[in-house]
């Protein structure tokens, strides 16, 4: 298929926050380790995020009480930086860059052939939680442009045609490790 810099490995998403029972033991846990720390609430939404998939708003609270925030603070630099997201990803989060080379060389075409290819507009998630769709702005391979990431795995010289396929392996590549797993 298209030249591959990484292997894609699904989000480990073990989306324990999506429920009520929000794993308090190891939030107190994350925010003791980085309350003190200089710069130590980006790591902490970090960590947080790792372990519930997403920052949830009971999440949030739990940080802005900790740190001595307010939510509105928390919530500002959460909505502020593109790495964090305040609703449950796909295990499969979709990256097309949109920066000016991959913009040039047809990168709103291939978002446009994934967004109908996943029936999802740009920052939304399949109803099975596969895949998530989003825009980036540049991930430094302007030259193999344009360039999609899913995951960890970077996809160069992506062409719209070939969207359908690049789904198609991720899914088939996914149902065999979920069959190993099984087995």
């Amino acid at each position: 298929m298209n030249d591959k810099t990484r292997t894609a490995e699904p989000s480990s998403c073990n989306c324990a926050c999506a429920s009520e029972d929000i794993p308090d033991g190891r939030i107190d846990e994350i925010i003791a380790e980085y309350r003190f720390k200089e710069g130590g609430l980006i790591p902490a939404l970090q960590m947080a995020q790792a372990v519930c998939g997403y920052l949830p708003e009971p999440v949030i609270r739990k940080i802005a009480d900790g740190f001595g925030k307010t939510v509105s603070e928390v919530t500002g630099v959460v909505s502020f930086y593109s790495f964090f997201t305040l609703h449950p990803r796909g295990k499969y989060l979709v990256r097309v860059c949109l920066g000016t080379a991959c913009y040039v060389r047809g990168g709103k075409e291939v978002l446009e052939a994934f967004r109908k290819k996943l029936a999802i507009e740009v920052g939304g998630t399949t109803s099975d939680r596969m895949f998530s769709l989003e825009v980036g702005r540049c991930f430094g391979a302007c030259g193999m442009a344009p360039v999609v990431m899913v995951n960890d795995t970077v996809y160069q010289r992506v062409k719209p045609t070939r969207v359908g396929d690049l789904i198609n392996e991720i899914t088939a590549l996914d149902a065999a490790e979920t069959a190993k797993e099984l087995a």
